[in-house]
């Protein structure tokens, strides 16, 4: 897509006089050159000449030629060592010394012409490079090329104290986007040359770099890539990326010189001043100033020194301009406690005060829209499984109940059920949908989205470049690259028939309340990540699960290189599986020009355009490629010359690296064994999202087990609990959950808390297996709840529930934490699952008396469906569950199994009835009406076949009969096709 040039930093018209300014650098009064300050230059021209020059002529003249002249003999090994011998390998030794200097002197020249960053390191030179960097500076210091070799002061009066001011300050800028803020970086720099010049002189006649005086840094505006960060100063002149918090520390909520204040350390901007630790070094510090530099920067710099003591803190409110726009940036926060949707898993996982997770995966339970996304796809998988069960003969199928998961896999299903947030997934959803429709409503393509933050609630795009207004409800953001919807408006936008705009948003983890979703197909290249192959290997593992099962998504393929093969159970028709890089190259390069040519045909720039334009049927899938492991140098630099291409595309590629060093690498990333996720280029440090390899096993094999398609002629599953059906077996406690809740054999609990102790007992009894207290506590409580009111409510569930005559409890807590009820504790659905089992595979099997009366029982207690008066806004945890497709398959098994029953017998009116009370709780379920047309057919009345007919082809509308029911009724009734062409 086509980049949009401005004028300013805010996309006006640079006339416009709202618009920021810049500050227009104030004349200094020059310094004259001293006779000393020649004397150095001359003498450091003099000892460059004589160890550039004259040092390889010596050697040419006195040794000559060091090496042999041709190759020696094996004879030259016994030969005994001379003083020729000796003064040629020294020889040599000295001309690999004076290499090594004379390439240093290169670099720091170069760095010191150019004026664009640090000089690069020379391996193994620490020493040699130093001193060329004095020399060099010294020979410079008289030049005009002086500012220049001092970048970090070169801009020291640089104010960018007009900037209108926002809601946050932005970190530093993304690579080709407000391509006018790095001009003017240029042109104010060119205007401070002499004045930085003035400042080193300065700096070095006083000795400014004693140890232990105060020491300031200016932050720098953006030199082409390279962006200032907290991170990058603390490397350069404290020696140590890691020691950024402490500058944060001695600079946080002070008040800068455009009246912003620093309050994230990866929120920084042009033109702030940061005081320094003691010990800082480096020629881009200065102390408190002194009357060399211009009245107004001395006046910041000490009004800024005064703060020391952080007076000026007042919290809350930090303010900031548009003097840079973030690569990746922290959106404004604002209060928590509204609800929000973001937040919503990881309240309900962590909110509970002084609580712990009881031994389920953190890692899951802080991942609520990866959560979500498995959650849905196992409960897909799972009625998949059970729909494909009901195509098989009646009775002792296979697959009716699914397996009840052990030990890992249990724990990861409970983590799971915790920390999904199926509702910031619909709302994330409908949000993208909602934003993709009204753009092509307005004619306007799709804006290229970085990234995506879910904060409290409301989503924050975070846009490559500016894009104009947005269409309402969203809301220009904090600067014109952010696009705002606030949780309020994103809940008003309903389902929409528009192709999923950013499919390719995955969570890699979360700042603050803050959760971070990368676009990985819009990055500008290849995202690296580096870190410990079993850190690297679970992030991976995250951002497959996550793509594989997202529900902001359409079609889409994931490429897996050399790991994930396991994974692929998650999502077949999605993941893809290749073995090395060599399969990936032959299967990329085909698809970039596929591509290619199918934009050209179609006049697109990008994907983007066609997924809002004319041809938005084609959907324009995305592409994502994980490489786990580190490429050859060679297939490097293939790898980057195929992602030179890919946004435009729709392609994205992230790849491991050991040492984040990879050619053709947009945007690097760390992952430590800490579970921090750093960015340093893009001021980020996130609590990464993981999925370990425990866990990463344990999911998949959830997905296994529910294979619809593994082990078909397996054996049969039992209902997890079964009740004894005799007259002995009479319960204490009797729940009725097919129809209308009731319960027999305990008093209704008093007061407001009734309908919630209820609903607990109605989950425990759909859990015969065990709740996990977390579990129980996010279902009643899904934004969270303390541990004091989760621990109350078992209390009063414990004492409503009471004990056994035997005085155990009848609800009580097994050998791994989870709420179990006694046996004498029982509902309407156990009871008919325990009838149909017995009816199909026990007694029933031989004794067709007790099967029929039996089967008869079981459909005589459906009354309706599931909790079918449950009050709204309660029982949202069903929507997790598969008990609302079990039910109506269960019920028409039994209906189908009874009227098989009297068929045997042609009793073909008993057999309606039975498939009729059927009906009644699973309408839709196509066998019982095929089999209601063939019992009807059995009484032998053609009026009742055909009104029955008439009757299917009014319910089945627009879509016609399915093909199996119009196969019957060709058999059964061949004319009536004619009778449809006349009603239709």
């Amino acid at each position: 897509m086509a980049r949009r040039s401005t004028s300013s930093s805010t996309g006006r018209p640079a006339g416009n006089p709202s618009g920021p300014r810049n500050r227009t650098p104030q004349p200094v009064r020059l310094r004259r050159r001293t006779f000393g300050d020649f004397v150095k230059a001359f003498l450091a021209f003099v000892a460059l000449l004589l160890l550039v020059v004259g040092v390889p002529g010596a050697l040419a003249v006195t040794v000559g030629w060091p090496l042999p002249t041709s190759a020696p003999s094996m004879d030259w090994l016994s030969q005994p060592i001379g003083v020729d011998t000796f003064l040629n390998t020294l020889t040599v030794i000295v001309w690999l010394a004076w290499a090594q200097f004379t390439a240093c002197v290169l670099v720091e020249v170069k760095a010191a012409l150019s004026g664009v960053g640090l000089p690069s390191r020379v391996p193994g030179a620490g020493p040699s490079q130093l001193l060329a960097r004095q020399l060099v500076a010294a020979l410079l210091l008289l030049g005009a090329t002086a500012a220049s070799f001092t970048p970090g002061l070169s801009q020291l009066g640089h104010s960018l104290e007009g900037n209108q001011k926002g809601t946050v300050a932005t970190a530093q800028a993304t690579p080709g986007i407000l391509a006018q803020q790095q001009e003017q970086a240029k042109s104010t720099a060119a205007a401070l040359a002499e004045q930085a010049g003035h400042v080193a002189a300065q700096a070095e006649q006083s000795g400014t770099g004693a140890h232990g005086a105060t020491k300031y840094y200016r932050i720098q505006p953006p030199e082409g890539r390279h962006h200032d960060s907290l991170w990058e100063i603390a490397q350069r002149h404290l020696g140590d990326g890691r020691r950024y918090k402490e500058i944060y520390e001695l600079n946080k909520d002070r008040v800068q010189p455009d009246g912003s204040r620093l309050s994230e350390a990866s929120l920084i901007r042009p033109g702030w001043i940061m005081e320094m630790p003691g010990d800082a070094h480096g020629g881009e510090l200065v102390e408190n100033p002194d009357a060399h530099v211009s009245p107004h920067v001395q006046q910041q710099i000490s009004d800024y020194a005064r703060t020391g003591d952080h007076a000026q803190r007042q919290g809350g409110q930090h303010a900031g301009g548009d003097g840079a726009t973030a690569q990746i940036t922290v959106p404004a926060q604002r209060p928590a406690g509204d609800g929000g949707t973001a937040a919503h898993a990881h309240e309900a996982a962590h909110q509970t005060s002084g609580d712990s997770s009881f031994g389920l995966p953190e890692a899951l339970l802080g991942a609520p829209l990866l959560a979500a996304g498995l959650l849905a796809a196992l409960g897909r998988r799972r009625r998949q499984a059970l729909w494909q069960s009901a195509l098989g003969a009646v009775g002792g199928r296979r697959g009716m109940e699914p397996p009840t998961p052990t030990g890992d896999a249990q724990d990861v299903q409970d983590a799971l059920l915790v920390g999904a947030d199926p509702e910031g997934v619909r709302l994330l959803d409908r949000s993208l949908r909602g934003l993709a429709a009204a753009l092509a409503a307005e004619s306007r393509h799709l804006p290229v989205v970085y990234a995506a933050w879910l904060s409290h609630g409301d989503l924050h795009l975070q846009l490559a470049q500016p894009s104009g207004n947005p269409p309402a409800p969203w809301q220009p953001g904090q600067d014109p690259t952010f696009w705002t919807l606030s949780r309020a408006d994103a809940a008003r936008y309903e389902d929409t028939d528009t192709a999923a705009p950013y499919p390719g948003l995955v969570s890699l983890g979360t700042m603050d309340d803050s959760r971070l979703l990368l676009n990985l197909e819009a990055v500008p290249g290849i995202v690296s990540l580096s870190g410990r192959e079993a850190d690297r290997a679970a992030l991976f593992a995250s951002v497959a699960a996550e793509l594989a099962t997202n529900g902001w998504s359409d079609r889409m393929t994931i490429t897996l290189v050399g790991f994930g093969a396991d994974l692929t159970p998650l999502a077949p028709n999605r993941l893809r599986h290749l073995d090395d890089v060599d399969a990936l190259f032959e299967t990329m390069e085909a698809e970039t020009r596929q591509r290619r040519g199918a934009l050209g045909a179609a006049g697109h720039d990008s994907v983007l355009v066609g997924r809002t334009g004319p041809a938005q049927h084609t959907r324009w899938a995305p592409h994502l490629v994980l490489l786990a492991g580190r490429p050859s140098a060679e297939d490097a630099l293939r790898l980057a010359e195929l992602a030179a291409d890919a946004s435009r595309l729709g392609i994205g590629y992230l790849v491991g690296t050991d040492t984040g060093d990879l050619p053709g690498a947009a945007w690097a990333m760390e992952v430590t064994p800490e579970g921090k996720l750093l960015a340093p280029l893009l001021g980020l440090e996130l609590d990464a999202q993981l999925l370990p390899a425990v866990q990463q096993r344990a999911v998949v094999e959830l997905f296994v087990e529910a294979d619809p398609e593994r082990d078909p002629d397996g054996p049969t599953n039992a209902p997890p609990f079964l009740v004894d059906i005799s007259e002995q077996g009479r319960p204490a406690v009797y729940a009725r959950l097919v129809g209308p809740y009731e319960i027999i054999g305990l008093d209704t609990p008093d007061g407001e808390r009734s309908a919630l102790l209820h609903e607990a007992l109605a989950l425990l009894l759909l859990h015969r297996e065990g709740v996990h207290p977390r579990v129980l506590s996010s279902a009643l409580w899904p934004r969270g709840v303390t541990e004091d009111v989760r621990d109350a409510l078992l209390e009063r569930l414990r004492g409503w529930l009471g004990t056994d005559p035997d005085g155990s409890p009848r609800l009580r807590t097994d050998a791994t934490g989870r709420l179990v009820l006694a046996k004498t504790v029982v509902s309407d659905l156990d009871v008919l699952r325990s009838l149909y089992h017995e009816a199909t595979q026990g007694k029933g099997v031989d004794s067709r008396a007790v099967r029929g009366r039996l089967l008869t029982d079981a459909l005589v207690l459906v009354r309706g469906p599931l909790l079918a008066d449950r009050a709204e806004g309660r029982y949202r945890w069903l929507t997790h569950e598969i008990i609302d497709a079990q039910l109506p398959l269960l019920v028409a098994d039994i209906g189908l199994a009874l009227s098989a029953f009297h068929l045997e017998k042609d009793r073909a009116e008993k057999a309606i009835e039975a498939l009729g009370a059927a009906l009644k709780t699973a309408a839709a379920d196509e066998r019982l009406w095929n089999e209601l047309l063939r019992a009807t057919h059995a009484t032998g009345d053609p009026d009742r076949v055909r009104a029955l007919a008439a009757d299917l082809i009014a319910r089945s509308g627009a879509r016609g009969l399915p093909p199996r029911t119009e196969a019957l009724l060709d058999e059964l009734l061949p004319t009536w096709r004619d009778g449809a062409a006349a009603t239709g």
